[in-house]
């Protein structure tokens, strides 16, 4: 009986031959990663274990992304602990304003996640890394705490759904268009505690930023990670960025799987997420002209490079709609740097839109864009959840950069083919 991509990898971390699903192990980890906001309590936890020095300060990384530049006190109090731990155990991986990014896309930028390792994050989101072939998944902040004392981390090897992906995206879909198709179909339940593992001839019509979001977001299916075969385009990727040895990993062709499930992609059309769940998916045809407020394009789900591009290819020589915000946070200084250099930015504040340094602030209603009492925004980001960009009776639609940008020009919610 064969193992997935995902048993493999966790089989190796834990120095075994071969692991089952539902199995019990603890894996060495090649990173363990914190933000502003989750570290400071694994620092508390580390500290009152009476722990003194971390396993290895190069393989732990820390991300002022989530409440930065600090918006009052207590962020600044919180940001000040982590600067501390930090320099006090010589954190290789320290990222401060000015040189920070939204975590999950400043982390495969610097080559600090390769394939076959494995990563833990104190953030849901971790599991992005997984459109690097690499296991990666979220954790509570004592786990971080004590996987930076010990490089070592206990899992339960999770079973698997594999993704069958046939065909090519149409015009206007992406990757955000892919794994809200998939959460609509299966749930926020729908994977719990498994690994979506993602395959066939689909996969190599999708760009690297397509791949990340759709990991991304793995985990609002419930699941534990989100994982993509090592290709060509996963190599170029890695190149310039990576340069320690790595270990490529593919599933064995008997490999079982709890279920499997095909997506054409050329069967895709444009998707969003009425609230308040991520599975609460509609084509955007059936829910266009819905009035908004607010725009959002980037977090850590679509704030990448090509993300901007078709923001931008949409809002190029047109203006945001009257009584709309439109924010655009591209999601790492490089990627600020590049769009700079493409005349993205231009178009941007050409357009009316507001352009932000690198944070995830308005994702979780904490600033740069936080909703007033029942208004409507369309956002690239990753969550619904009632009361997660403001007040209870604030609404947010999840959509891609594209639908996202089409919706700020009209001031509706809008199929960017009819911009």
């Amino acid at each position: 009986m064969g193992m997935t991509m995902t048993q493999k990898i966790l089989a190796k971390s834990a120095g075994l031959d071969r692991v089952e699903a539902g199995q019990l192990i603890e894996g060495k980890l090649d990173l363990v990663l914190g933000n502003d906001i989750t570290t400071p309590v694994a620092i508390k936890e580390f500290q009152k274990a009476g722990l003194n020095q971390v396993f290895d300060r190069d393989k732990i990384a820390i991300v002022l992304d989530h409440s930065t530049p600090c918006k009052d006190i207590k962020s600044a109090q919180l940001c000040a602990i982590c600067r501390e731990f930090a320099k006090e155990h010589q954190i290789t991986h320290f990222y401060d304003v000015g040189q920070m990014g939204v975590e999950h896309a400043l982390l495969p930028e610097k080559g600090l996640v390769a394939p076959g390792e494995v990563i833990i994050g104190a953030d849901s989101h971790t599991c992005t890394y997984g459109a690097l072939g690499a296991f990666s998944t979220g954790v509570g902040s004592t786990d971080m705490a004590a996987g930076m004392a010990t490089g070592l981390a206990w899992f339960r090897v999770p079973s698997a759904i594999q993704v069958k992906l046939t065909g090519q995206l149409g015009p206007y879909v992406s990757g955000k268009d892919v794994i809200l198709h998939l959460i609509g179909r299966i749930g926020v339940d729908g994977a719990l505690y498994q690994s979506l593992e993602f395959c066939g001839e689909g996969v190599a019509s999708l760009e690297m930023d397509d791949r990340f979001t759709i990991c991304n977001m793995a985990i609002e299916a419930g699941a534990k990670n989100g994982i993509f075969p090592v290709d060509e385009k996963t190599i170029a990727y890695l190149k310039g960025r990576v340069n320690r040895e790595y270990t490529v990993f593919k599933a064995d062709p008997d490999a079982v799987y709890a279920r499997q499930i095909e997506i054409n992609l050329s069967q895709l059309r444009p998707t969003v997420a009425l609230p308040h769940l991520p599975s609460n998916t509609k084509p955007v045809d059936e829910v266009a002209g819905k009035p908004i407020q607010q725009v959002v394009i980037g977090s850590c789900t679509n704030g990448r490079l090509k993300d901007l591009r078709e923001a931008a290819a949409i809002l190029r020589g047109k203006k945001v709609a009257d009584g709309v915000r439109c924010i655009v946070i591209p999601a790492t200084q490089q990627i600020y740097l590049d769009a700079m250099a493409e005349g993205l930015i231009a178009d941007f504040i050409q357009a009316g839109a507001a352009v932000s340094t690198p944070t995830c602030g308005p994702c979780l209603g904490g600033h740069m864009g936080v909703l007033s009492d029942n208004e409507w925004a369309i956002s690239t980001t990753n969550r619904n959840f009632v009361g997660r960009m403001g007040p209870t009776s604030s609404m947010i639609i999840l959509a891609s950069p594209a639908v996202a940008a089409a919706s700020a020009v009209t001031g509706v919610v809008t199929d960017p083919a009819t911009v």
